[in-house]
């Protein structure tokens, strides 16, 4: 599997745009984020630094910093305002060292990093098997990598609404858990182990949605999406096809929410996969 088609540029500005919003909007990231780091529990692991990959407003990386009290935290995201949210993060004395990058090229030294935790990043990657290749670059032996990511099931409600107005793609593709974990083992990881949760959230209607997916930055990013507006007509049809799916009153935005964590091999020289599919 190679590039995923994800027009990077687009990402940052979203995401730019949606620092001073995100978390009033962000309820599922922040539950998928708690629930990711209660599995840190039964890990045996004393870091002395972890990396909050994509870190947005610094969510995550708070709550790093109060498990992990000695250890250096460093946050890193694409977005340069979301950077500035996740610097606040923390308390005097005890803040995380934040960088601006990107996670398919991280601007640290390898065999740097004990532990490397990613909340809904890995979906924006333009190329995964890249991605991993290079979280396996900066960890060092016995290290852990640990992420969430959303499934292909994630919206699949506004997906099947759209498909029934045009042919574009205006939902961002996400891969399946199995691709995922066979992706992790060709880049050298050990042990990896993938599971599968799926939360609903409900609206009033479909332009709650759509406005909180603003909010959020979560953008169609994909390289081929549609350029122009969107007409009048062509909306109404999505939020006629859409009412299908509503029940008690509301409708529902299913998210395929997906975990995973892989460990870096305790030799020093990892033999990995090509880049070529």
């Amino acid at each position: 599997m190679g590039e995923t088609g994800i027009d990077k540029a687009r990402v940052r500005r979203s995401f730019s745009r949606a620092a001073d919003s995100y978390d009033e909007v962000a309820v599922l990231q922040r539950e998928a984020g708690s629930r990711m780091l209660e599995r840190l529990d039964l890990v045996k692991l004393r870091p002395g630094r972890v990396l909050d990959l994509g870190c947005g407003t610094g969510t995550q990386t708070a709550a790093l910093l109060r498990r992990y009290p000695k250890a250096q935290v460093v946050a890193l995201d694409l977005a340069l305002p979301m950077v500035r949210h996740a610097r606040r993060k923390g308390r005097w004395l005890r803040r995380p060292l934040c960088l601006c990058g990107d996670m398919e090229r991280l601007p640290l030294a390898g065999g740097s990093v004990d532990l490397i935790v990613s909340n809904f990043a890995f979906q924006w990657s333009t190329d995964p098997l890249l991605l991993y290749r290079e979280c396996l670059r900066v960890l060092r032996p016995g290290g852990l990598l640990m992420f969430t990511t959303f499934g292909p099931d994630t919206l699949k409600e506004l997906r099947h609404a759209w498909s029934e107005v045009d042919d574009f793609e205006h939902v961002s593709p996400f891969i399946d858990m199995h691709d995922l974990g066979d992706l992790l083992i060709r880049a050298g990881f050990a042990a990896p182990v993938m599971d599968v949760d799926r939360m609903v959230l409900t609206y009033a209607g479909v332009d709650d949605l759509m406005r909180d997916l603003k909010r959020l930055g979560a953008h169609n990013a994909t390289v081929g999406r549609p350029r122009a507006l969107t007409g009048k007509a062509r909306m109404t049809a999505m939020r006629r096809a859409y009412e299908k799916f509503r029940r008690n009153g509301v409708l529902p935005a299913t998210h395929e929410v997906v975990y995973g964590h892989a460990w870096a091999p305790e030799r020093a020289a990892v033999k990995v996969d090509t880049l070529t599919p």
